[in-house]
């Protein structure tokens, strides 16, 4: 087909909310390491791997192997019959992750594994309500739209009853207008006030991201969730870490991102990068808490034999190539370029992550949010070769997530686009 006759039965066939970044929407046609191709054949380094989850490069050779010889051998038989991969996968996520998890459930996005989470969190203690944070993003279903922290993601309304929603350390927009580390955490310990004030004072859980990630990568100080998960405990809640956009080494140096803050969940929920591309979701818990999920509950496609390879072959690149540590390595180099970077052009507010997820907020004078300067950048980048991605609640974050097996020279490639980008359009607008 041709873009046109592309871009007419998109319009025709998928519901509108099927949007495309771009004036003229890309129309890819094949991929390959850090490298993706359009249907023209023009090369673009991807600094964004499908919102943070092609985790080890494009259609890697051990992955799709592994996992074309498992659709060969058995594709699908539910859950209603052990097999060994889901088995495999299981004993290797109770290895893996930190503290006591032990106890998996798989689903097909992280979407389904947050709820699976929070029904989890509210069988064991008896309780259903729930601590969120503003900023944040849990999915699509109606209980994740309610705990997402966007209106603009709220797309039905707010219409289960039992969520707040707590500050977040967005210390670069404080909501107490203080400044780290003068502020006492105030935004943690302001958790205390929301429990005794808006619940009934015993919440099944407090959910979090270690970095936020459509809400813009915002990542709190290294003493933040020790602070609020010893709350959440004193009033009997569970904490639930949202691993989906940190997980599998993209922090850097830890497998993941919760590590860094020195904190065991009760719950952990993974998704997107878990299996580089292939539709996923895991919820995994200590087992006091797993063993809470009794009686007739399913997912039918979770833990198919195929997924759970695909899993187990991406952890396993992950962990021969030390991606961690890359992650980590380039992550510090990466994050070097882009403050140098925030030095040289003042339409750079804050530089913000770890390891290789790292967020550029745009802003004009006084911190202004410059969404508009945002949507230029992408087209310019586009127009040189860069994928990045954007976020943010108001849409003036850039967000840079390259696979974990990205190195030097490819880095340099995209700061140098990056460059050149910001060049133009601090020119064009006189900042």
């Amino acid at each position: 087909m041709e873009k046109k006759e592309i871009y007419e039965k998109h319009r025709k066939y998928l519901v509108p909310c099927v949007a495309h970044y771009y004036k003229e929407p890309l129309i890819l046609d094949r991929g390959k390491g850090g490298y993706l191709y359009d249907m023209d054949g023009k090369e673009y380094l991807d600094f964004f791997g499908g919102i943070v989850t092609i985790s080890v490069g494009h259609c890697e050779d051990e992955i799709t192997s592994k996992t074309y010889e498992q659709m060969k051998r058995l594709q699908h038989t539910s859950t209603l019959y052990p097999n060994i991969p889901i088995i495999s996968l299981a004993e290797k996520l109770a290895e893996i992750t930190p503290g006591k998890l032990q106890k998996s459930f798989f689903t097909n996005s992280g979407t389904e594994a947050i709820e699976t989470a929070i029904l989890m969190a509210q069988l064991y203690t008896k309780s259903h309500e729930v601590i969120a944070l503003r900023y944040c993003y849990s999915g699509s279903s109606l209980l994740a739209m309610n705990l997402t922290g966007h209106s603009n993601w709220r797309l039905a309304g707010s219409l289960i009853p039992g969520i707040k929603h707590a500050h977040n350390a967005y210390c670069y927009r404080c909501a107490f207008g203080r400044e780290y580390p003068a502020c006492d955490l105030e935004c943690a310990r302001d958790v205390k006030e929301l429990i005794e004030t808006t619940t009934s004072g015993h919440p099944s859980a407090f959910i979090a991201e270690p970095i936020q990630g459509v809400g813009g990568f915002i990542t709190p100080p290294k003493e933040y969730f020790k602070e609020v998960v010893s709350i959440i405990k004193s009033y009997g809640g569970l904490f639930i870490c949202d691993e989906v956009q940190t997980g599998w080494g993209r922090t850097g140096g830890k497998m993941f991102g919760i590590e860094h803050w020195g904190v065991e969940p009760d719950i952990m929920v993974m998704a997107k990068g878990a299996a580089n591309g292939a539709p996923v979701g895991i919820t995994i818990a200590t087992p006091e808490v797993g063993d809470a999920l009794k009686g007739l509950h399913l997912s039918t496609f979770g833990g198919n034999p195929v997924t759970a390879t695909a899993v187990m072959a991406t952890i396993d690149v992950i962990e021969k190539k030390k991606l961690p540590q890359n992650a980590e390595k380039m992550g510090f180099y990466l994050r070097d370029q882009l403050d140098g970077l925030k030095e040289k052009y003042r339409i750079i507010g804050e530089v913000r992550g770890m390891g290789l997820i790292q967020g550029i907020e745009i802003v004009k004078a006084k911190k202004e949010p410059a969404s508009d300067f945002v949507l230029e950048i992408l087209e310019r980048t586009k127009e040189a070769g860069l994928l990045i991605g954007k976020g943010g609640f108001y849409g003036n974050v850039i967000r840079m997530t390259p696979p974990l097996t990205i190195q030097k020279e490819e880095i340099d490639r995209a700061i140098e686009i990056m460059d050149w980008t910001f060049e133009k359009i601090s020119a064009s607008h006189g900042v």
